[in-house]
């Protein structure tokens, strides 16, 4: 066999392992799930339990899903921080350097924060009018446990 020829399996062997093990994992992983709105696909992961058990008592559980929360209100900005926040839960799950309990991070909390603005427009817009010189509170400073008990 020349140099060609087995540069060239030896990348689609390496190919077909990744692909295999891609394959693999994202069944197992249920990763399918995290491509619909169910709040359950949240919890496949066990350190997210409490994050759900805590949704399904809370005063939005009616209301929103996780999605609603804690991605963007537009298409792309949607999937690319599902995207983004999949890759990133993946890889700590996986290497176990995770914090517990796990904490927001200051991305996802901005973005939890515009959600909360955009659903609850009319009362924060009255709480920092003009008065506040347009300086905004956090909502989830205060807040914090309203999507999760």
């Amino acid at each position: 066999m020349n140099w060609t020829t087995t540069a060239y399996l030896s990348l689609g062997a390496m190919i077909g392992v990744a692909s295999g093990i891609g394959g693999f994992t994202f069944v197992y992983a249920k990763g399918y799930s995290y491509l619909t709105n169910d709040p359950a696909a949240c919890a496949n992961c066990h350190i997210m339990s409490d994050q759900y058990e805590g949704w399904t008592r809370s005063s939005h559980h009616a209301v929103a899903v996780c999605n609603d929360c804690h991605t963007p209100h537009n298409f792309v900005g949607k999937w690319s921080t599902k995207a983004l926040n999949g890759f990133w839960h993946s890889y700590y799950f996986t290497t176990g350097t995770f914090p517990e309990p796990i904490r927001i991070g200051e991305r996802s909390r901005k973005i939890t924060e515009e959600a909360c603005r955009s659903c609850h427009q009319g009362i924060t817009q009255a709480i920092e009018g003009p008065h506040r010189g347009g300086e905004k509170e956090s909502c989830i400073r205060c807040h914090d446990d309203v999507g999760h008990q």
